[in-house]
């Protein structure tokens, strides 16, 4: 079996540099989005007054927060202490692979859960649960302590990885057709998709004035890479798994370039990196006469597969050559015939993934007795026990994944196994293991919808629009590249165009803060652009639609009284800070942060950690010559 050192080495570094991402992207928006003056402040989430046990309020609401009151601070304080101490220890783990261990990622899981436990609807993004789930994951697939060789044990911790991007892929693909959108049936998606996502970058404008059968034949393509090729993921033949891998990265490099979402896709590549071992990173070629036979025969195999996908999608999406050269696509299944397959594609894939793991267990336990780097019989079953160990881990993951992934269809979940279902339950609210499904159905069909929000010292008007940093706005500012950056106000911004305010109460909290001038929030807007500098508005509105009334308590009552019901208002005053010198602290980092757009503390941040590495090994090198 090839080595996967290395491999699982820069899978665990990727994690770490995503989990920086992360938690920096957080830390910069704390006061306008969890601040007691922000929209959602934290401190409604939990009570610090409380007089119950910690033992109880963590069993209420598991999260580190509630340690505030023993370090002499507030929650708004406690999620910057929280924030930055998970950026930290993700940077370490990014510059040392000493730090890349299971204590640390159990920090880091630890940290996020608890920031997500108060996150509130700004926080409710498949990515941040995902981050959760591949966090835990990584507890399995990092050594218990620094160790120079690799562990026969990662063929088995890595499977789960695998069978965690099979699930993210195929459950993305799947939805789309089960959804019956029929945009995605009629391939018009990425004619729409390009103008009316979140936040869209430059290139998106280019990607959108594509020729309509060339933005056809990519969504045929996104349909095969999302639902055929990840089904690849466990075939034995390696090089078979290495093209997924390509075809897989460049779907996510494709996102990337046309669309601002946060560290999604670079969590996803990290993923794919589960596709590799130490031999695809090698430049060494064997002169072996059997070697070259297995590796033609390995050639053939993968010509067969991909040429067999090829074939598929040429009879189930009909392409045709026209005259003009151009090439016609239409999907020639019906949704009552992909539910059919469907089905049995859900329950083939189960058995087949289960079969790999199988196999994966027991070829890494035999490697152990044949490896050369044991030469004890105790090293060797010591290894073995750890690999029994977390094969059982793997194996139970498995099974209550085996839940949410059966929901794809509806034939199959109905059977679902009684037992199964309840196992997940228990560990459902932890996020270790996740439903998935992106773009279910296309949004913007008939337009982009936006939501305008505008102020006015006047009922009558002038109306003056509040402009964001991100999302689409004043078609004069260019669209911007901010990924890894997330800025959650503008995402839920997008959410809100797609229903009421009734369905996005939060945005009750929003106009209140913009009729308070709150520079925490405002913050989170273009200040360069803000009409409203010099003082608030008396007035504002959204979509023409909700109309909120002036800062006079008697006009401005309702709102009042519902931000108060809502706590996010207080009627008494919050737990007071007692440790001066670390909130001093904490006042100045933050005051030198905010002078600085947010993408680029992230890239800057990530620039001085890839520094470190090179100096660290150029130094290396220099010893050893």
């Amino acid at each position: 079996m090839a080595q996967l050192r290395y491999t699982r080495n820069l899978f665990l570094r990727g994690i770490c540099i995503t989990y920086l991402f992360a938690f920096l992207s957080f830390y910069v928006q704390i006061p306008g989005l969890y601040g007691d003056n922000g929209i959602l402040p934290a401190r409604t989430q939990l009570d610090l007054k409380a007089r119950a046990t910690l033992l109880n309020k963590m069993k209420q609401k598991p999260t580190f927060l509630w340690f505030a009151p023993y370090l002499g601070l507030n929650v708004d304080y406690m999620l910057d202490v929280l924030s930055l101490l998970g950026a930290i220890l993700s940077f370490a783990g990014f510059v040392s692979q000493k730090f890349c261990i299971a204590p640390v990622f159990a920090g880091l899981w630890s940290l996020y859960y608890s920031l997500y436990q108060i996150g509130q609807t700004f926080m409710f993004f498949q990515w941040d649960v995902l981050l959760l789930e591949v966090g835990f994951l990584c507890m399995f697939v990092a050594p218990v302590w620094y160790a120079y060789r690799g562990n026969p044990s990662d063929y088995v911790t890595l499977w789960a990885v695998r069978w965690l991007l099979y699930r993210l892929m195929f459950s993305s693909g799947v939805v789309k057709l089960t959804s019956g959108c029929p945009v995605w049936w009629k391939l018009d998606a990425l004619n729409i998709h390009f103008e009316s996502q979140c936040i869209p970058t430059a290139l998106a404008w280019y990607a959108h004035h594509l020729p309509m059968w060339l933005l056809r034949l990519f969504t045929v393509a996104t349909n095969v890479i999302e639902l055929a090729v990840p089904l690849l993921f466990f075939f034995p033949n390696r090089k078979v798994r290495i093209i997924a891998f390509y075809l897989q990265v460049f779907l996510q490099i494709c996102i990337i370039a046309t669309g601002n979402y946060n560290f999604f896709n670079f969590l996803t590549i990290c993923l794919c990196i589960s596709l590799l071992d130490d031999q695809f990173f090698s430049k060494r070629k064997s002169k072996n006469n059997k070697s070259r036979i297995r590796n033609y025969l390995s050639t053939l195999i993968t010509i067969l597969i991909y040429g067999g996908v090829m074939y598929g999608t040429y009879i189930y999406y009909d392409l045709k050559i026209m005259d003009n050269w151009t090439i016609e696509s239409n999907i020639t299944f019906t949704q009552r015939e992909f539910g059919y397959i469907l089905y049995h594609v859900v329950v083939f894939s189960m058995y087949f993934a289960l079969a790999s793991f199988a196999l994966t267990l027991v070829s890494t336990i035999i490697s152990i007795f044949y490896t050369k780097e044991m030469h004890q019989l105790n090293d060797k079953l010591t290894a073995t026990v750890f690999a029994l160990l977390y094969g059982i881990s793997i194996a139970y993951i498995f099974a209550i994944s085996v839940v949410p992934y059966s929901s794809l269809s509806k034939i199959f979940n109905s059977t679902s196994i009684d037992q199964l279902t309840r196992l997940h339950s228990k560990v459902d609210h932890l996020h270790i293991i996740n439903s998935y499904g992106l773009f279910r159905r296309m949004t913007g069909v008939e337009g982009r919808p936006e939501v305008v929000i505008e102020g006015s010292d006047s009922i009558e008007g002038p109306w003056k629009e509040y402009e964001f940093l991100y999302k689409p706005g004043n078609v004069n500012n260019s669209l911007p590249f901010v990924a890894p950056y997330q800025p959650r106000l503008d995402w839920q911004m997008w959410f809100a165009a797609l229903g009421t305010y009734h369905q996005n109460p939060w945005l009750m909290s929003l106009a209140y803060r913009l009729l308070s001038g709150q520079p925490e929030v405002l913050a989170l807007m273009n200040t360069v652009e803000n009409p409203f500098r010099d003082r608030p508005p008396k007035y504002v509105r959204a979509n023409r639609i909700l109309m909120l009334g002036g800062l006079g308590k008697q006009s401005h009552s309702p709102l009042i009284e519902y931000l108060t019901k809502m706590k996010i208002l207080q009627e008494k005053p919050g737990f007071k800070v007692t440790n001066e010198p670390f909130k001093l602290i904490l006042d100045n980092l933050r005051s030198l942060v905010s002078k600085v757009e947010p993408s680029l503390i992230l890239w800057g941040v990530f620039t001085a950690g890839y520094a470190i590495i090179l100096t660290g090994y150029s130094n290396s090198v220099s010893k050893k010559k």
